[in-house]
């Protein structure tokens, strides 16, 4: 039986496990990265530790499971790294792609007539090359997936995948490098690494016992997508994390624009195989998770994520109190970086319930505004959303998520659906399985079917939208700011 090794370097973590046929994961291993803000805005990482975890626990995970036949690597998108090739050693540090440092050389750019993002790698690397004090030809430009890749080959490999080219910044529609981006950036093209396909080999991992194959590079979201079985037309998930993604499947056909579309969604890439590419759309929720662990840590509401389904259900209803979660401004659609979170309604009787419902509702409310603007965007109706992330444990937002949509609600039975997703790819690149089986292996732990009546949603998001009105351009000056 052909087995995966997965690498999965998530935002803090690095996590490493085995991904059968029958889509189970297991073997897994995972420890946290440092992350660091040496500024406000700014968001650094250790390119060593994140090489030298993966490995390690790519080790232990085949040491523990036995070996395997491929490998898949799955990694938050857009994080740079620049490195020298003649010794691997990073010349600065990994940038995280919530690294706000370049904000001020985009809106030149923007007057240039170049839209690029703060979050996208583009400007990231510019910085880095500036910054190493070394030519650019004598460097290598790498988002994670890239590293890791390099490591694992011991040097041999110097990839990319179309899922994390296609939202660097550095390309153009055909997803090959767009020469006169790369040029204005005084970037230089001996630094880029071979754009991929999502899924097929591209060389052994020689750092592991019996080298097996490297057959998948993917980024998280599209990995979380494939792992949550979702390979047709219009099928849809939002992953609930520190923020929270919709990503929708849409079809051979690409876009028109590598930027964000007028609905607030971006164009992704959610697959690749030979000649074959399979574009989707993405929506963002800027805090989610974020918000629990504000009321936890900061305001110290609650002890425990758990709480907070505890509280909101021991109430009938928020009684008129709304949370817009807009702690870093809101994404999709308004994208509004000058928008605020907000508590709105408050009374004398407003209690710690009341305020902990409100902040719930007001996340499954956001994700409601992920669908409405992938349905905007795509003339699809989602009548089905599949769920993963660590606040899907939390069956109180889930049945307001349906009831605020209108759809039905199924929830992964990994709550980490990217390593079981980039396992998936890894065997498919290999025919090990197809798309159809893939498809068909969907199992979900638990599903949620909306209890609200069609005049009751549209009373209720009518409501929202005047209540997010009042959160945006707090700030009217960052309001004005867009990428």
């Amino acid at each position: 039986m052909v087995r995966a090794l997965v690498v999965d370097v998530g935002t803090t973590s690095v996590r490493t496990g085995i991904v059968e046929t029958d889509g189970s994961v297991g073997f897994i291993h995972q420890r946290p990265l440092t992350v660091t803000s040496p500024q406000p805005g700014e968001v650094e990482l250790d390119a060593r530790e994140i090489g030298s975890l993966s490995l390690e626990l790519a080790r232990q995970s085949l040491r523990d499971g036995g070996e395997c036949d491929v490998v898949g690597i799955a990694n938050q998108r857009a994080t740079t790294i620049v490195f020298d090739p003649a010794t691997g050693e990073p010349v600065g540090p990994a940038l995280g792609w919530q690294d706000l440092r370049t904000v001020i050389d985009c809106l030149v750019l923007q007057g240039q007539g170049l839209r690029l993002a703060p979050n996208q790698s583009a400007t990231k690397a510019k910085w880095l090359v500036e910054h190493s004090g070394r030519p650019a030809a004598e460097l290598k430009f790498a988002t994670i997936e890239t590293y890791v890749a390099w490591i694992l080959s011991e040097g041999a490999i110097h990839v990319t995948d179309h899922s994390n080219a296609g939202v660097n910044g550095l390309v153009n529609l055909d997803l090959a490098w767009d020469h006169d981006v790369i040029d204005v950036l005084q970037l230089d093209h001996a630094m880029l690494p071979t754009i991929v396909n999502t899924m097929g080999d591209v060389g052994r991992a020689t750092a592991l016992p019996g080298a097996p194959r490297i057959t998948a590079l993917i980024g998280d979201q599209p990995a979380s997508l494939f792992g949550q079985s979702c390979v047709t037309p219009g099928a849809t998930k939002i992953t609930f994390g520190t923020g929270a993604m919709l990503n929708l499947v849409r079809g051979p056909a690409g876009p028109d624009r590598m930027t964000r579309f007028t609905s607030g969604c971006f164009p992704i890439v959610a697959q690749s195989r030979e000649q074959s590419k399979t574009w989707g759309v993405e929506g963002i929720v800027l805090s989610a998770g974020t918000c629990i662990e504000w009321l936890r840590d900061d305001l110290g509401l609650i002890s425990d994520a758990a709480e907070t389904e505890t509280l909101a259900r021991s109430i009938d209803s928020s009684d008129g109190v709304y949370f817009v979660p807009a702690l870093l401004g809101l994404g999709t659609p308004q994208w509004d970086f000058g928008a605020r979170g907000a508590f709105l309604g408050l009374t004398r009787g407003s209690t710690k319930a009341h305020l902990v419902r409100a902040v719930l509702e007001g996340i499954a409310h956001r994700g409601a505004d992920l669908v409405a603007a992938a349905e905007e965007e795509t003339g699809a109706t989602i009548s089905e959303l599949r769920v993963d992330g660590g606040m899907t444990s939390n069956r109180f937002l889930v049945q307001m998520l349906a009831d605020v949509t209108g759809c039905n609600v199924a929830v992964s039975p990994e709550r980490e659906a990217t390593t079981r997703g980039a396992g998936l790819m890894a065997l498919v690149a290999v025919d090990a399985l197809s798309l159809e089986d893939v498809a068909a292996n969907w199992h979900p732990t638990e599903h949620y079917a909306p209890t609200t009546t069609v005049d009751e949603r549209a009373h209720a998001r009518a409501q929202w939208a005047n209540i997010v009105a009042r959160a945006e351009e707090t700030i009217p000056d960052l309001s004005a700011v867009a990428f």
